[in-house]
């Protein structure tokens, strides 16, 4: 039987990179926790602690603007002791660092006039998910509609972003490629394959 771990994330982009994660190390998720935003996340951080005292969490949050990710790991959880169960990794600096960095998978569906313009290192960049719209601009006209909001729209992207994107992940998109690209991304691999390694073993 296939060990189970519940995800906790904050939108359904970051749900589908956790699932594709924990699939590539032989594990599957049983328990979604998702509201959208990170304020849900910080805010039952020690109802998360708690549950991994009984199944293992995986916790994805972006840093955003936070200085590093010790020190968002310090603001959340504080002092207090981390069950071994607890995953809790943070993405640099946003979910779309992370997909920037496969840049034969993102060039593959944006077109190859992208792959001159992916920044050789996505983590590093302020805002990733708006450099990954801009190179949208160039792509194919079905996937460029569905990244982007209609002319007018308030929204800053588009009604297909997450569902575009979330079913690349599950098929294109490479973990090993993009770790080599995004140090945080490995980190979280290392992890996620040592807990793997406690539940099956």
């Amino acid at each position: 039987m296939t060990p189970t771990v519940a995800l906790a994330t904050e939108d359904e982009l970051s749900e589908r990179v956790g699932e594709r994660l924990l699939g590539k190390v032989g594990l599957s998720v049983d328990l979604r926790l998702r509201k959208n935003g990170f304020g849900y996340l910080k805010t039952n951080v020690k109802k998360f602690r708690t549950l991994a005292m009984q199944q293992p969490v995986l916790l994805l949050t972006d840093l955003d603007q936070t200085p590093c990710p010790s020190e968002l790991l310090h603001r959340w959880l504080g002092r207090g002791e981390r069950p071994e169960n607890l995953v809790f990794r943070v993405v640099v600096r946003e979910i779309e660092a992370w997909l920037l960095a496969d840049r034969k998978a993102m060039t593959e569906l944006l077109g190859d006039g992208a792959a001159r313009r992916l920044p050789d290192r996505p983590e590093m960049v302020p805002d990733a998910k708006r450099i990954l719209l801009d190179l949208a601009r160039r792509a194919p006209r079905d996937v460029r509609e569905q990244l982007f909001p209609p002319k007018g729209a308030i929204a800053s992207q588009g009604l297909g972003y997450n569902s575009l994107l979330g079913k690349w992940v599950m098929t294109d998109w490479c973990p090993e490629r993009a770790a080599s690209n995004a140090p945080s991304l490995a980190r979280a691999r290392d992890a996620l394959q040592r807990l793997a390694h406690r539940l099956t073993t």
